[in-house]
């Protein structure tokens, strides 16, 4: 295709600059969009815009400018306040303009979304994502999507620039949330027995540096395993995923099993651990920090600390 024949790439706006939003802005301004920016924080969006891009004083200003807005908020009343709240942008995109939502959500709430938002003329995506803040900035995440062909034919271009897979569910919202809570069933639920095997190691005299090693070189090992206890075996701590966004998840699969009388035994279990954490003070550390509700065990320090 020539390049005068290429469709007219959207305008594209991103809410929400936290690890995941801002790599995902990052991915979309590499792959050559002017992309709006807005975040609760002015100064995270005036950076990002340092560099290019356009910082917006609210989410109702970005969303008059853009034809796909992403919003990659932390959970759903954050979503309301995007989009309803205090000059919102759903008042503000135009007719046939879509949003895009990536927040994990219970996935009743996203069906009734998109009606409330076709009310208004506005296309919608349920599009949970996967794959860390790493990947988000490398346009690498998984995108679990689920909506109406005319919302796809806007934000295509947009998807394919921020993940390396799109998977399309189905036609309707909904579908790509509960995806998104089985995805996030099993997250937890590797990062609590992760935590778990772990802490076991330590307590048992073995140097953690040596379990890691062979864990992940053996059939125990796990994607979770890898990754986070080697935020463990750093002493770094630092969220990336916070033990907070666990309690909420989790709790969003037990609440989603709960009308299906569905016995999830070890999401349960799990939820609790990072309750406890949560109860214990840790809820803004990294998800890793889990594993200190272990008594008892001596886990590596920050080096420098």
């Amino acid at each position: 295709m020539n390049e005068q024949d290429r469709p007219a790439r959207p305008r594209v706006g991103v809410v929400g600059l936290g690890a995941m939003g801002l790599g995902m802005a990052r991915s979309l301004r590499n792959a050559g969009y002017d992309v709006g920016v807005h975040d609760l924080r002015p100064v995270v969006a005036t950076a990002f815009a340092c560099d290019g891009g356009t910082a917006f004083a609210s989410s109702g200003e970005l969303a008059a400018a853009v034809d796909v807005l992403v919003g990659v908020v932390v959970n759903a009343a954050q979503v309301e306040s995007v989009l309803f709240g205090a000059d919102g942008a759903a008042d503000r995109l135009r007719p046939g303009a879509v949003f895009v939502m990536c927040s994990t959500v219970d996935p009743g709430w996203s069906a009734e979304l998109e009606g409330r938002l076709a009310e208004k003329g506005v296309l919608y995506l349920d599009a949970p994502v996967s794959g860390g803040a790493a990947r988000a900035a490398a346009g690498e995440l998984t995108m679990m999507t689920s909506g109406s062909a005319a919302a796809y034919s806007v934000a295509d271009p947009v998807l394919e620039d921020m993940s390396s897979t799109v998977y399309r569910l189905g036609d309707r919202a909904g579908l790509g949330s509960k995806v998104k809570i089985v995805n996030q069933l099993l997250a937890g639920v590797h990062i609590a027995a992760a935590a778990e095997a772990m802490a076991l190691g330590i307590k048992a005299g073995v140097p953690a540096e040596a379990l890691y090693e062979v864990i992940t070189h053996s059939a125990g090992n796990s994607w979770m395993f890898e990754n986070r206890m080697a935020h463990v075996l750093a002493g770094d701590y630092t969220p990336l995923s916070a033990v907070d966004i666990f309690v909420k998840d989790l709790g969003l699969v037990l609440d989603s099993a709960r009308p299906e009388r569905f016995p999830l035994p070890l999401a349960s279990t799990a939820h609790q651990m990072f309750l406890q954490a949560s109860a214990s003070g840790l809820g803004a550390e990294d998800d890793s920090a889990v594993i200190k509700i272990f008594p008892g065990i001596d886990l590596p320090e920050q080096a420098g600390i």
